[in-house]
């Protein structure tokens, strides 16, 4: 474990319940409660609070794979091996509904930013949206040609992203439920994906052991970590924008600073796989779980971030700071980690500025952000609509040069 000094995360707490390896890991939004999924079919809801009781929730019949809070927290979806996804009542009752998802093992839940959609991803090789509140089915993704590692939403739910053993990641546009783009540069299966919090970049973990970084909307790789010695397996987003955490079969954790495209820390807690990680809405812990069946709570000790502020508060983009780095194909060099504290205690010219010219320029990015994106799918519509009627007009031709009978 890295020696914890007052700026360093820290291991705060670890939980033993499940009877097999730690699959997923995911925070309620107040931080109150951490829900877990293992191979032992059950689901475990943590209490931060210490001394506090755990639930243990059964009711799938094979492992459970995945978990993700609503926004609200008032429910909990799961996925499993057993094909289906429960809905969970997270309360000492354990209350679910349940319905047969997919034909195969379901890999990936998450819940829309305003809690009315769910996305699904399984072996099945699609992905599918749900209507949360009567676990209807809406529609089907289908363009991958092997299994579906895992689908999310974009924080204002107009994207779905997935990831797949076909090595590629998907972008879609979830109201013309068009692929939009294609992210093709990995070498091996694509195990994880998730949106930044801005909604302008994804991150993707593979089994080759990289994680790389894109633009959604010029689709361009921004940055490329080799880091770890074996598959990354999870990774999240700190809510700030400016860090990211990965969980790998090496059994380390490593987080890295966006912003300056480098590695920070590597953690080693777990005894064998590093299977899942994940940052609280706030950003102050972070959980992550391994094939050692335990599941440990880490405190971040930098950025804490007011989640009622983190949709309306855009971070720095990616690309004003990540565009100019070369590519990064690490392991970094001794010497070149530096910890949090000696980054932050870098001197730095202050720079004033009008917090009311700051709110209007932070408003004029987030505005040009969605009319980049926008412009964006109209492009990806008006070329879609260009072939139907080059297609229609062959068509034509092609009957028109028929003889008659």
């Amino acid at each position: 474990m890295a020696t914890p000094n007052q700026e360093d995360p820290s291991l705060e707490r670890h939980f033993k319940g499940h009877r097999d390896a730690v699959t997923c890991v995911d925070f309620s939004l107040n931080t109150k409660h951490l829900a877990s999924g293992s191979m032992d079919s059950t689901l475990m809801i943590w209490h931060m609070k210490p001394q506090s009781r755990a639930y243990r929730f059964t009711g799938h019949k094979d492992a459970v794979t995945c978990v993700n809070f609503s926004p609200s927290g008032h429910l909990l979806a799961s996925g499993s091996r057993d094909k289906t996804v429960r809905i969970w009542v997270p309360n000492v009752k354990g209350e679910s509904t349940v319905f047969r998802a997919h034909t195969a093992t379901v890999r990936s839940v998450h819940f829309c930013s305003d809690g009315q959609s769910l996305v699904t991803a399984s072996d099945d090789k699609t992905v599918k949206v749900w209507s949360t509140h009567r676990q209807r089915f809406l529609f089907s993704l289908t363009q991958h040609i092997n299994w579906v590692r895992c689908a999310k939403f974009s924080p204002d739910g107009r994207l779905i992203v997935s990831a797949s053993d076909d090595k590629t990641v998907k972008l879609w546009d979830k109201t013309s439920r068009e692929c939009v783009h294609s992210y093709c540069e990995h070498g091996g299966f694509v195990t994880y994906v998730d949106f930044h919090p801005s909604g302008t970049c994804i991150a993707a973990a593979g089994m080759d052991n990289t994680v790389k970084v894109w633009d959604t909307r010029t689709h361009r790789l921004l940055q490329h970590y080799q880091l770890h010695s074996a598959a990354v397996n999870a990774l999240s987003f700190h809510p700030s924008g400016n860090y990211l955490i990965t969980a790998s079969s090496d059994s380390t954790l490593k987080i890295l600073d966006l912003m300056e495209g480098r590695l920070l820390y590597t953690l080693h807690g777990h005894q064998g796989h590093a299977t899942t990680v994940a940052f609280s809405r706030t950003g102050e812990y972070f959980a992550s779980g391994g094939s050692d069946e335990q599941v440990m709570v880490w405190k971040s000790n930098f950025d804490i971030v007011d989640y009622g502020d983190v949709k309306a508060r855009r971070p720095p983009p990616l690309t004003s700071s990540a565009g100019t780095l070369p590519e990064m194909d690490l392991p970094v060099p001794p010497g070149r980690e530096k910890s949090l504290e000696s980054v932050q205690g870098e001197p730095q010219e202050p720079i004033s500025m009008p917090q009311t010219l700051t709110s209007t320029l932070e408003h004029i990015v987030g505005q040009l952000d969605v009319l980049t994106q926008t412009v964006s799918i109209l492009e990806q519509r008006l070329t879609l609509t260009e072939d139907r009627l080059k297609q229609c007009l062959e068509n034509q031709q092609l009957i028109m040069q028929r003889p008659p009978p």
